[in-house]
Formats: structure tokens, sequence, C-alpha cells
């Protein structure tokens, strides 16, 4: 079988998995399961074979053209090199692990069956997204996981949050999908093609009489999709969502597809200076906020999705010096320990019956409980504040060695402030991640008093899972001397210099938490053991039911308040901004909209009904005339008559005189 066959089936077996669950997910519910699983299994086998047959060399490509369209042609096309090779591989792992582990989190759950095909489909999605060589045939990628994820968020519909977050995470990734969609237009109208070789190359030649305009259009797009300030606020709301869910958007698809976008056409933005200082500047901000509301959040789900709008913000921040290959570097070792906290943080909130910090902080004995979690969660939070020798610290410190080459001007892709902003801002976000980290692990794990119910020994489903997501998070990072191949070829080492920085920032992040950790805890008085939910339930239910607990009072223990001071209460709501959304968007559109039904109803209908109503009484005015009466018809007729001629002669005299 030839490696182009390899790759088409790659993203048609997921597809093919969803159709053949959605179609026999209530006439044969034991075929769900399987049909969830094998699928998206063989997907990530064969993507493996897809990427030792490239192996980090010449680009593979294939096309046919999928319709005439009389001006720039559409091709279904594909396209497979390094990049595209090895994302393939981690959203088909990732996926994999998310549906064997959602057969045990979910088993007692009446929609599993839609529920696993949406996921399948979600998949298949990204995967078109990576093999995909035509924009086009990207862009229906790109829509489908959109709708995916108004579907898999609002998975217990039920609930008020699943419902108000599904559409929110729809409608703010749609209002970036509008300038996406022109951009992509813009950009085909310049390149005379949708193919990607066609348009980079049009790009080395000079060929693009737009570049600014064109990549602010794009970037409008990916900060929607990859969640980039100012329209993230979707992502943490997200989670109100099966934890399955959260990992697979957070880790391999969805928030991914825009930074691998970005990547994938990189010469298109670097072609605008400005669009590279914008796209620093983004991710600057976004790196910062994001650390700091993740210091101030109380649900662990969301402490993590603000960690991810963090780590997006250092991939977005690589991919403004012009270092694609760090991005990417950094993409597919986040990918394994963000999935990896999420996974875990769902054996948590199953075992604690919350998925409060605070509650979890008054209970005990939680790390015992749960020995596979604790131990897993560890080696994934120790990756995510890039301590050595994990994964995360290897990937953050090509992002930063890149923005230091390109702030001391050794490399010219982008302009010299970019560099700075993207370095200054990666180290403080650092030291704030690793402050975090800690906090969410001394939260959850070193909690004191009563302990934590004990819901029996967790699925084989969900433990194994956990374990095979802490091998690459621990031990990715040794690849880092064999990826430069696979990518641009620039070398992906750490220096000295930011390993010494990042690294003594995060260890002074953490160690200046631990300590007022330490301080705030020996002087916190006795708490009342909080409402935990149903501790024999299934433990999708447990999370279900948990979303309607109301979160206990703010703990006296609690370091993040002590480290953010007065901005602690602006962090923890996401520095005001839905407020400002809903002053500058929402209200301005409902009073439109209720502009628009008064106008309809009390002046347009008015109008309507005014003309239903004369014809009416028009009517009833002809009716009354009708009488039947021979003498009444003809007297009528003769003073008719007589009235006209009466007015006759009245205009004749009035010609004549004139």
């Amino acid at each position: 079988m030839t490696t182009t066959t390899l790759a088409v089936l790659v993203p048609l077996l997921p597809f093919l998995g969803a159709a053949a669950g959605l179609l026999l997910g209530r006439t044969a519910p034991g075929f769900v399961r399987p049909l969830a699983v094998l699928p998206t299994l063989a997907a990530a086998v064969l993507a493996v074979l897809v990427a030792v047959r490239q192996g980090g060399g010449k680009a593979i490509d294939a096309a046919t053209q999928l319709t005439p369209t009389g001006s720039v042609p559409i091709d279904l096309a594909l396209h497979v090199d390094g990049f595209a090779a090895l994302v393939a591989v981690l959203v088909g792992v990732v996926a994999t692990c998310v549906q064997i582990y959602s057969t045990g989190y979910l088993r007692e759950d009446p929609r599993y069956p839609s529920y696993a095909a949406l996921v399948s489909l979600f998949t298949a999605a990204m995967l078109l997204v990576v093999y995909s060589g035509d924009l086009m045939v990207l862009l229906v990628g790109w829509e489908v996981m959109g709708i995916c994820s108004y579907f898999l968020v609002g998975h217990y519909w039920e609930t008020p949050e699943a419902r108000s977050a599904s559409l929110k995470a729809f409608l703010v990734t749609k209002l970036g999908d509008v300038p996406f969609l022109l951009g992509l237009f813009a950009l085909a109208a310049d390149a005379g093609t949708f193919r990607i070789t066609g348009v980079l190359g049009a790009v080395a030649t000079g060929g693009l009489d737009h570049p600014t305009v064109i990549a602010l259009l794009l970037l409008a797009g990916v900060a929607g999709k990859s969640a980039q300030f100012p329209l993230h606020t979707w992502l943490p709301d997200a989670m109100a969502g099966p934890t399955p869910v959260s990992a697979l958007i957070h880790a391999a698809t969805m928030v991914a597809a825009g930074i691998y976008f970005t990547a994938r056409l990189l010469p298109v933005f670097a072609a605008s200076a400005a669009a590279m200082t914008v796209l620093a500047v983004l991710a600057a901000i976004t790196m910062v906020g994001s650390a700091l509301a993740a210091l101030a959040q109380d649900d662990i789900k969301r402490v993590l999705a603000y960690s991810t709008i963090g780590q997006l913000g250092y991939m977005a921040g690589a991919l403004a010096v012009g270092d694609r290959g760090a991005a990417v570097f950094h993409l597919l070792s986040h990918a394994a320990f963000k999935a990896l906290l999420f996974l875990a943080a769902g054996a948590v909130i199953h075992a604690a019956g919350t998925n409060s910090l605070t509650a979890m902080s008054r209970t005990g004995g939680l790390a015992k409980r749960i020995p596979d979690a604790y131990w897993t969660m560890t080696v994934a939070l120790l990756a995510l504040a890039a301590i050595p020798p994990f994964a995360g610290f290897f990937s953050k410190e090509a992002v930063l060695v890149a923005a230091e080459h390109t702030a001391l001007g050794d490399r010219t892709v982008a302009p010299a402030g970019a560099g700075w902003t993207v370095l200054v801002a990666g180290l403080l976000t650092a030291l704030l991640t690793a402050a975090y980290a800690l906090r969410l692990w001394l939260r959850t794990f070193r909690g004191r008093g009563p302990e934590a119910p004990d819901h029996g020994r967790q699925p084989i489903a969900m433990t194994s899972v956990l374990w095979v997501l802490a091998v690459p998070s621990l031990g990715f990072g040794l690849t880092v001397r064999y990826l430069p191949d696979w990518f641009d070829g620039h070398d992906l080492a750490p220096t000295l210099t930011t390993a010494v920085l990042g690294t003594g920032l995060a260890v002074a992040g953490a160690a200046v938490t631990y300590a007022v950790w330490r301080t705030l805890a020996a002087r916190a008085p006795a708490v009342p053991t909080p409402h935990v939910a149903h501790p024999d339930a299934d433990a999708g239910l447990v999370e279900a039911e948990a979303l309607h607990l109301p979160h206990p009072a703010e703990d006296p223990a609690d370091p993040g308040r002590v480290l953010l001071g007065p901005l602690h209460r602006s962090a923890a709501d996401g520095f005001h901004l839905d407020a400002v959304y809903r002053a500058a968007f929402v209200r301005p559109v409902l009073a439109a909209a209720s502009l628009a039904r008064f106008l309809d109803r009390e002046v347009v209908d008015t109008y309507v009904r005014g003309a239903a109503g004369s014809a009416k009484g028009l009517g009833w005015l002809v009716r009354r005339a009708q009488t039947g009466n021979l003498q009444t018809y003809l007297s009528a007729l003769l003073a008719g008559s007589v009235v006209l001629a009466i007015a006759a002669v009245a205009l004749a005299n009035a010609v004549a005189g004139a």
C-alpha cells in the first residue's frame, strides 16, 4: 500500500467510525465502543506508518481536482511534510487515549453513542486539516471541528452552564472565522490558487499584493480557534463539557488547529512585519494574562484551561519570531502533558466528588485514593512548569531561544521588537506557570480535613491511559536532537542563558508559592467539610452533578490570593473581559434586535393591519349597498348620473373661463 493511500485512510477511518456509530448507536449498542476505539486506533497506527515512511524528508504531494470553478480551482490535495506527519501522530494517539478513557468515564452515560461518534468526527476533521494540501478542503475540517465542539461542550445540555458554554464557543470562534474566510479568498486571489504549495511559491516570488491585510484577516481566525487574546474567553467556559472532551480540545484538536495553520503558512505572515509584531503582542498579552487568571481560579479545570491559553501563547510567540519548528515542538510536547492533566483531573473530580480546589483542600487522603492520577498528574505538572528533564522544559526553552535569537538580531524573519516582547513575556509567564502549577498540586493533593469518599478502584481504561501519556510527558524532550530534521533545520536545544533564566524563575515562583501556602495553612482555622457529589456515581455523572454544586467560600489558605493581591478579584473573573464584551457587543446587538422587533410589530405590522382593515371596511360598505331592491339601485344610478353631469358642467366652465 502506497504512503499516499495510507495518508488518505488516516482521516477516513475515524469518519467512517463516526458514521457507523451514529447509525448503529441505538440498534446495536454493543458495537458502539469498538466503533469508537478501533477506527481511531487504526488511524493512529497508520499515521505512525506515514511518519516513518515520510521520515522528515521530501514532502508527499498528491491532488485531484475536486470541482471546476472557472477561476481559482479547488483540489482534493494531500500535503504531508515533517510537520504534518508528526502532528497527525499526535492527533491519533491523543484521540485514541481519549476514546479509551471515555469508555470508562462515561460507561453509564445514555448519550455515549452520539458522544463517541462526535469525538471520532472531531478527530477526522482535525486530521483533514493536518493532511490537507488545499485551503478550501482545510476549511471544511476547520468548520466541522467548530460544529463538533458545539455539541460536545454542550453534552450535559441539562445544565445552563453547558448550554451557554457551547453557544459561546460556537459564536466566538465563528466571529473569528468570518475574517478568516475573507483572508483565504484574498490570499487565493493574490496567489491564483488555493493549493498550499502554490501559495507558498507565490510568497517566495513576491506574488502577494496585500500581505498585511491577508495576514491580519487570517490572524483573526487563528485567534478565535486557538483561543488567543482577545477571542480566548470561550475556552475557560468550555470546561462545562465532559473532561475527555476538554482533553481532546486542549491537546490535539481545535486550539491546535490555529497554531498548526499558522505554522504551515508562516511565510505568508512573515511577509508582513506589522502582522508579526501584532502576533507577538497578542501572544505576550495572552501568556501573561492567562497565567495571572490561572493563579486565581478555584475550578481545577478552569486552571488547566487558562494554562492551555498561556501555552498556546508560547506557541504563537514562537511563530511571531519566525520559528515554526519551536512552535510545533511545543505543540507536540504540550499535547502530551495537557491531555494527561485533563484526564487525571477527571479521575480527581471523580474521587473528590467536586471540581473545586477549595473543597479539595478541605479533604485529605486524595493522593492515597487515586495513586495513578496522583503520580501521573505530578509528572504532567512538572512538565507544565518546565522543570528539567521533563518534556515541557525542552519545548519551552526552544521558544525562548528562538525569541532570544530574534531579539539579538541573529534572525531577521521578524522585527527585533517582536523578539524582545516574546522573550520578556515568556520569562514572566515561566514564573507564573510554576506558581499556579504548584498551587493546583498543593490544594488538590495536600488538603487537610476528613478523608475523601472512597469510590473504589477506577476502571483500568482510565488509569492505563494516564501512564501511556506520562511517558511522552517525561521523555519527549529527549528527541530535541532529532526533531530539527523533521522541521526547518533550526537547532531546538536549550542555551545556557535561557535555561538558567527560565528554570530559575520557575523555581523561584514555585518556592514563593510553597512558602506562602505553608504560612497560610498553619494559620487557617478549621472549616466544615464541603458538600460533594454522590460518591457511588459513575465518573461522568459525578462531574455533571459537580457542575450544580456551589463552590465553598473563599479559602483563607489559598496562596493565590496573597500572591495576586488586589489583582485577585479581577483575575478570577478573567479581567472582566466578558463584561466588556457584554457591554460593547451583546447589549448593543440585543438593543438593535429589540428595536427591530418594535419596528416590525408596531410600525410595519400597523401598516399591514391598516391595509387589511381598509379592505375589510370597504368590503363592508359595498356589502351594505347590496340590498336587492331595484328601486334603490335605480335611485343610486340616477343620483350618480346627476353628480357626474354637474361635475362635467362645472369642469367645462372652469376650462372656458381659464
